[in-house]
């Protein structure tokens, strides 16, 4: 049998380590999850869907505070990482009764907790353009207001590509070095979120 040249062997063996650097690159995160809202848009419907194919453990509290990680934690099984939906809804919002103040305190209070608990923290925006301000109303920046205050505090930004035609997610990553993971669709949110949670090994 004829022998695999050096050159051949030194080639799978580079590219077995460039595979090896990306796995170990990869964004990754722990169940359970804890999913919710900045802004209160349909937004966590979507990745509630998408966790429940993937078989993903997760809890969806709309209004999740910092006292809902804590309650988690004195259980002995604490939450492995959060999911903050970006994307303002003033319907959404006026039918719990809250402002985008009132959400941005309490995300500002849910983001700490979950740093203390060192959980990772993962911002996702999924519904493109149209929640973002070009959707909005004249004079209407909530949903501006709902990104600044997740994504350059996030470990990871989890992004629907129509939703980054401006750049401004792929900004915010390169300025805080946050991983920006695109997806050109929504379903392929369910490879995403099966690379992040290590569903795929």
């Amino acid at each position: 049998m004829k022998k695999a040249s050096p050159f051949f062997l030194a080639l799978i063996i580079f590219f077995f380590l460039i595979n090896l650097a990306e796995a170990q690159n990869q964004p990754s995160a722990k169940p359970p999850v804890l999913l919710t809202s900045c802004g209160q848009s349909p937004g966590p419907a979507l990745i509630k869907v998408m966790l429940q194919k993937l078989g993903v453990d997760f809890e969806l509290i709309p209004l999740a505070t910092a006292a809902d990680l804590q309650k988690k934690k004195e259980t002995g099984q604490p939450f492995g990482s959060v999911i903050i939906v970006m994307g303002a809804s003033l319907k959404g919002m006026g039918a719990a009764g809250i402002s985008i103040d009132d959400e941005i305190k309490r995300v500002n209070a849910l983001i700490q907790e979950a740093r203390n608990q060192g959980l990772t923290i993962i911002g996702a925006h999924v519904e493109g353009m149209k929640r973002r301000a070009q959707g909005a109303a004249a004079g209407d920046t909530t949903d501006e207001q709902s990104i600044d205050a997740v994504a350059p505090k996030a470990n990871i930004l989890l992004i629907n590509k129509e939703g980054n035609a401006d750049g401004r997610f792929t900004q915010i990553a390169r300025s805080h070095n946050i991983p920006l993971i695109e997806v050109e669709k929504n379903l392929d949110l369910i490879t995403t979120l099966s690379q992040i949670f290590g569903l795929n090994k």
